[in-house]
């Protein structure tokens, strides 16, 4: 078998290069777990992307719209395989307890799934986890087949008489230890143990097996299922060289991953790009909206229209509220615009501040060059006697980059959005009664100094 011999040969490469060092080690099987994680789950129908699985794994981020089950599975499957890679560290043995237990951590605990009765009618029926299946678990295949599995009366003794294979095969130093860990694999699965989980339970155990004896893990890709299940259907018809041999051939990818890492290479395949742009995409839901346009001066008149104007008028209304305190109430548009010296690109404010009348007319001309605008309030001279003299001032600044806008209310901000998206009528709401409460606050503060004898 050339896949099984180019193993061994990388095998031997790969021992010359012990002890690695820790740190890249560590970079090495991380990337192991979590492809591990991924693609297992993934093969048997887990709807995680791998930039959904890695957030939940490193980051406990969970995936928006998913179901709660195939976040259960992927961190059991990660307790799983974190167990295996520590006790295989020692010289832990492979039984049927330790089977049981591996299976308790990758499932955690009993959950309902569909079934069907023996006349073929749709029920439910429980998973038991780390205790053999107490009711049959065969399959319909494509052609409308079934597939036969060992019964639960047989199981117990079908483990059995596999643990004593695998003892015997183990101790035997010229059985061929890849050889070794495939055929288990294909034996387990023609038992089928288990109500749920015996794929990726599969999967496990043959990599504890190569892990034991100095190999790295085998990642059988999602992408690659149908070859994977292609091989197991040939290993039905006897011709198990087939399996082993793509057991091996993915075996020899692993071999030329840790290779290479040892030598501290990059580890990173052609796909891992991917992974990380999804996983990116992944973090950065939830911290900020996508801009689906950039600053133009017809973008910013929109907004303008349908925003800014809108508070502008309910601001003006809710001010007036404050007008019986006041000698005048001033409301004005100062503008910071982007204008050229000699060449370099600044910022100017307009030397006239621009009413709400007279900028109607001025704003097609500035607004492709807009960098701030703002809408200024001017509370001037309380008018009550007795009070010194004192004013009140209201800022709320919009602030223009190239994709979005952002507001600060009198030195505070208060939201940040692309440039598609308006303000809500309760964001509208929440700016106007924010400052009406400060102007309140502000007038109440001045009462109380009056009144205390501080004026």
């Amino acid at each position: 078998m050339e896949e099984v011999l180019q193993a061994v040969a990388l095998k031997q490469q790969l021992d010359s290069l012990r002890p690695i060092d820790k740190e890249q080690e560590g970079r090495i099987m991380q990337k192991f777990r979590l492809d591990w994680n991924y693609h297992s789950n993934n093969l048997e129908g887990n709807s995680l992307t791998y930039g959904e699985t890695k957030a939940l794994l490193m980051y406990g981020l969970t995936a928006h719209g998913k179901p709660l089950r195939d976040h259960f599975e992927v961190t059991g499957h990660n307790e799983a395989v974190n167990w295996v890679m520590d006790v295989v560290k020692g010289d832990y043995p492979l039984t049927q307890n330790f089977i049981r237990e591996l299976h308790t951590l990758l499932l955690k605990e009993r959950y309902q799934v569909d079934a069907q009765t023996p006349d073929g009618q749709p029920t439910k029926k429980w998973v038991e986890v780390g205790k053999y299946k107490t009711s049959p678990n065969h399959v319909e295949t494509k052609t409308g087949e079934m597939f036969y599995f060992a019964t639960p009366e047989e199981t117990p003794a079908e483990m059995t008489a596999l643990m004593e294979w695998y003892d015997e095969k183990a101790a035997d130093e010229s059985f061929n230890k890849i050889l070794l860990a495939a055929e288990f694999h294909y034996k387990f699965i023609r038992i089928h143990p288990f109500d749920d989980g015996n794929g990726r339970t599969a999967r496990i155990l043959m990599n504890f097996i190569l892990m034991k004896f100095g190999y790295p893990p085998v990642i059988i890709k999602t992408q690659d299922k149908k070859n994977y299940l292609a091989v197991l259907e040939l290993a039905d018809t006897g011709n198990l060289e087939a399996f082993v041999n793509y057991i091996a051939k993915n075996l020899v990818h692993s071999l030329e991953i840790m290779i290479a890492g040892a030598n501290g290479e990059s580890i990173e395949e052609p796909d891992d790009i991917d992974k990380e742009i999804a996983l990116l995409e992944k973090r950065l839901k939830g911290l900020g909206e996508r801009s689906n346009a950039g600053k133009s001066g017809e973008v910013l008149s929109k907004l303008y229209q349908n925003t800014i104007s809108e508070l502008y008028s309910l601001l003006y209304i809710e001010n007036q509220k404050f007008s019986k305190f006041y000698l005048d109430v001033i409301q004005r548009f100062p503008i910071t615009y982007f204008t050229t010296v000699e060449g370099i690109f600044g910022g100017e404010e307009l030397e006239d501040d621009l009413t709400y009348e007279n900028f109607q007319d001025a704003r097609k001309a500035f607004f492709g060059k807009l960098l701030t605008f703002q809408i200024a309030t001017y509370f001037e001279k309380f008018n009550i006697v007795g009070f010194n003299e004192f004013n009140f001032q209201s800022r709320i600044i919009f602030n223009f980059s190239g994709i979005g806008y952002s507001i600060t209310v009198n030195g505070a901000k208060f939201i940040e959005k692309p440039y598609a998206v308006e303000l809500t009528k309760n964001e509208i709401q929440s700016i106007i009664k924010s400052e009406s409460k400060r102007h309140t606050a502000f007038i109440e503060q001045k009462i109380a100094e009056k009144e205390t004898g501080g004026q």
